[in-house]
């Protein structure tokens, strides 16, 4: 099987992992707090920044919910309005990045996000767990040829596989990014021997996208089991706002993690988890590894088909009406509302009478037409 993941000429393996800080949007749309964001990143010992170009509208509707933040209630519709910047702003955070000798990686999360990505030129492109089968989606970013990380979060073995599928025919270079979708993630969930299973399955690299408090022990025993890059939150605190600030690890932290990954891979994976069961103890350790077989973690069950991508009603359809392309969209369902069809589905439901009332918001189900 080949661990090798190779960007721009250089080659990630458990031997010289692909340290990335998930920076996410803890920005705040803040080019100063940005730039401190990086700076800290690249002092604590990071390879790569990523950070999510985000359009509200590409990611959920108006009426999916709720979100409790230190400032009040909020929907998080409204949240993630708020975190919508120029795309200017992301070429200066690339150049400072890359000036720092750091990889620039971010996330699309809808069409318009995508291009504003690829007009930046980057060196490779990450795909969030919930766009897995955002099949559309995928083909676009398939077609700039360039190299994808792909997390495998909250998803079943045939999900990877009709997703890795767009990818196939063009022979772009794919990093399976194995992680847990819930936010923090029990250690225990994680079943690392998986990425062992799912590189003899695909025949690709694997990597490990961490959402664990513990600074530690995911990294060392994802890069044991063979990670060709590990994917950690960065934060100047855990007291900032940012979504997801408080799961993320500050620059002390990730640094002892960085320091910790570049240990395991010098020592190996034999040796490694040898020092982890004496640190840990076997139990947690056994635990931690898993049996290797792909399922939904216990932490992220209830999110399947939520945090996915389903077609959702962007506005009223009443019945009896027919519905057109312009009524619906391919989005999160998140906690509020009900799942819809897959987004494969869409020229299905195309021309098709609604046979029911769809409220604005909706997930549209085979019943509903």
């Amino acid at each position: 099987m080949n661990q090798d993941f190779t960007i721009h000429d250089q080659t990630y393996n458990a031997q010289k992992v692909l340290v990335i800080a998930e920076l996410g949007t803890s920005h705040a749309a803040d080019p100063v707090k940005a730039r401190e964001l990086i700076e800290a990143a690249a002092e604590a010992g990071a390879d790569c920044v990523k950070t999510q170009i985000v359009y509200a509208d590409e990611i959920l509707h108006p009426n999916t919910g709720i979100v409790a933040l230190p400032g009040g209630n909020i929907r998080l519709y409204d949240r993630f309005k708020q975190l919508e910047v120029k795309s200017g702003f992301f070429a200066e955070m690339k150049e400072l990045a890359e000036s720092k000798g750091l990889l620039f990686l971010c996330t699309p999360f809808g069409f318009r996000s995508a291009r504003e990505l690829y007009a930046l030129g980057p060196k490779a492109v990450k795909i969030a767990s919930p766009e897995l089968n955002y099949e559309a989606l995928l083909r676009e970013i398939a077609a700039y040829c360039l190299p994808v990380f792909l997390s495998t979060g909250v998803s079943k073995l045939g999900d990877i596989e009709e997703a890795l599928a767009v990818f196939s025919p063009k022979r772009i270079p794919v990093c399976l990014l194995h992680c847990v979708t819930s936010y923090p993630a029990p250690a225990e969930d994680y079943n690392l021997r998986l990425l062992q299973t799912l590189a003899g399955v695909f025949g690709l690299p694997l990597g490990v996208s961490d959402h664990s408090l513990d600074p530690e022990l995911i990294p060392a025993l994802g890069t044991a089991m063979g990670a060709a890059a590990i994917e950690k939150h960065f934060c100047l605190s855990r007291e900032d706002p940012g979504l997801d600030d408080p799961i993320a690890l500050p620059p002390p932290d990730f640094a002892r993690m960085v320091r910790r990954i570049r240990r395991a891979s010098a020592e190996g994976s034999k040796a490694t988890v040898e020092e982890v069961i004496r640190e840990r103890g076997a139990e947690p350790v056994r635990a931690v590894l898993g049996d290797g077989v792909k399922r939904l973690a216990p932490s992220e069950e209830a999110n399947y088909e939520r945090t996915n991508r389903s077609l959702h009603a962007l506005r009223d359809i009443r019945e009896g009406e027919i519905i057109t392309g312009d009524m619906f969209a391919a989005l999160r369902t998140e906690k509020a509302l009900r799942p819809g069809l897959p987004p494969s589905w869409a020229l299905k439901i195309s021309g098709r009478q609604a046979k029911a009332f769809i409220p604005a918001g909706e997930g549209i189900r085979i019943e509903d037409i």
